[in-house]
């Protein structure tokens, strides 16, 4: 139980985990809460304020949302944004009109009331707006606290109470507030005393970790990726020979992973990892299969079934430690009543239900910004904990259509090239994430004197600070013209290479 934390009720938002980041950016540990948990008997124990989301609905004509009394009894600081401005608006008798036009974009806003929320930020700042309903009347005993040339009225404060409404985003770096209506509420509002950093964070981890699992001992499916790697690294800060990695090879996995890993926990001392080579049983099982979500659901089924095989054979295994990180856990609950199956998660709900181990998630609260921080600080190499995500079905989803031997072959190789490549010209960290897409379409080309009929593979790279919005990386030419020349001359069934430059949405940002 956390001794404080701010709660950020999500209506649906595009900007829910954002706003949530911003937070425990001031050192402040905050929880993202579907809407009918407010109305839960100890929503509010140790909450020191609450934010309300923006959302697509509109308060004008649904009545789904409303703002519960009980939200205001406990006379914690209230912030409501966009869409969470107009449920205290409603709730209070403000008039909201249903707008036919949207505003949206930049606006200049104009603060016209010293109030504790915009302390030290300019009297004139662009704003992000982002709304299609607008509140044109201020509701009983709230002033008017700042205005855009928009009649709508743009936030609004309680004359009594420090309950907010802010018609803007302030978690977009759009707004150009340098991050100080977040801090005002976070630190001057809600008066947090800052403990959410990395060293509590790893101090409360281990000694959970010990509480809970004592004598018994634990198994972990290493990846590679940096949610296990560090998952891994804390478990064993915890408990050390009590844990035992397991990392199988299932054939879809980026060139020479297993070596990285090596690498990556080289200062680990007594770190036990057992290396599984499946591959074959993998890509067996993979034959013919074209659609994504069962391609997806065969690699979880068999995942599960080596992992049992391997973890019988570990004496007094009663935990299974998993890299579940916070965004997972939001998506899921999310997922189970109102949004469409995007993805299916393989950490959260995929485990069979007859499987007789306790689960450790270690990581089930952080951003993935914080999982990094953590690795670095439990001194995992920076090159592990700064690789790019790569997804849990691995290349397999990276390979339109059927899975094959040779395809994962040429993908790997192809794909290690641009890695290699964004390295050398010190590109890789200025992109969110990359990859290569294989294609099961054949090209003409030319090579020597004969024409050559060979695959064609894609580049992907894209810059996102949340991962729900994305933009393709703008390529300096001369970098792609030598990308792809390297590529074509050294993997030889290769004659083609494209760049994918969808913005996410509308695209996701892997392909399948």
């Amino acid at each position: 139980m956390h001794e404080e934390k701010i709660l950020v009720i999500d209506y649906g938002s595009q900007y829910t985990q954002l706003i949530a980041r911003r937070i425990r950016e001031n050192n402040t540990y905050c929880e993202v809460l579907q809407p009918e948990s407010i109305n839960k008997k100890n929503a509010f124990n140790n909450a020191i304020g609450v934010i309300l989301s923006g959302g697509p609905n509109s308060v004008t004509n649904d009545n789904t949302y409303d703002l519960p009394d009980i939200l205001f009894k406990n006379n914690i600081p209230i912030l409501g944004i966009c869409f969470g401005m107009q449920l205290i608006c409603k709730k209070f008798n403000g008039t909201i009109q249903e707008s036919t036009s949207r505003e949206y974009g930049k606006a200049e806003l104009k603060v016209i009331k010293d109030v504790k929320i915009f302390e030290g930020v300019d009297k004139s700042i662009e704003a992000w707006m982002s709304h299609g309903d607008s509140v044109t009347k201020s509701p009983d005993n709230f002033s008017v606290i700042a205005s855009t040339n928009k009649k709508g009225l743009s936030a609004i404060k309680s004359n009594e109470k420090e309950i907010y409404g802010i018609q803007f985003h302030p978690e977009v770096t759009h707004t150009l507030d340098k991050g100080k209506i977040i801090y005002n509420f976070v630190n001057n509002i809600c008066k947090s005393s800052g403990n959410w950093t990395t060293k509590n964070i790893i101090d409360n981890q281990i000694s959970a970790i010990r509480n809970e699992v004592k004598d018994d001992h634990v198994i972990l499916g290493l990846s590679g990726g940096v949610d296990s790697s560090v998952a891994a690294a804390i478990i064993h800060k915890a408990i050390s020979k009590q844990l035992t990695c397991i990392f199988i090879d299932n054939g879809l996995l980026r060139l020479n992973e297993k070596n990285q890993v090596e690498e990556g926990f080289k200062d680990f001392k007594n770190i036990k990892i057992i290396y599984v080579d499946s591959s074959k049983l993998f890509l067996n099982r993979l034959k013919d299969i074209i659609d994504p979500e069962e391609k997806r659901k065969v690699i979880g089924k068999t995942f599960i079934d080596v992992f049992q095989s391997e973890a019988k054979k570990i004496k007094k295994a009663k935990w299974l430690a998993q890299g579940t990180i916070y965004p997972d856990v939001i998506e899921s609950a999310a997922s189970s009543d109102k949004a469409h199956l995007i993805k299916s998660h393989h950490n959260v709900g995929g485990l069979p239900k007859n499987i007789n181990i306790k689960l450790l998630e270690p990581l089930r609260e952080l951003f993935k910004d914080e999982v990094r921080k953590l690795g670095i600080d439990l001194g995992i190499k920076p090159k592990l904990i700064n690789r790019h995500p790569f997804p849990g079905p691995g290349l397999a989803v990276r390979i339109l259509g059927e899975v094959r031997e040779d395809y994962a072959d040429i993908l790997r190789n192809a794909d290690d090239i641009f890695i290699k490549m964004l390295h050398d010209k010190n590109l890789y960290n200025k992109i969110s994430q990359a990859f290569t897409v294989f294609m099961p379409v054949k090209s003409v080309g030319v090579t020597g004197d004969g024409r050559s009929y060979g695959n064609v593979v894609t580049l992907r790279a894209v810059k996102t600070i949340d991962f729900m919005t994305a933009k393709p990386f703008d390529f300096p030419f001369d970098f792609l013209e030598e990308v792809s020349t390297k590529i074509i001359n050294n993997v030889p069934e290769i004659s083609r290479v494209c760049l994918d430059i969808s913005s996410k949405p509308p695209a996701t940002i892997e392909w399948e």
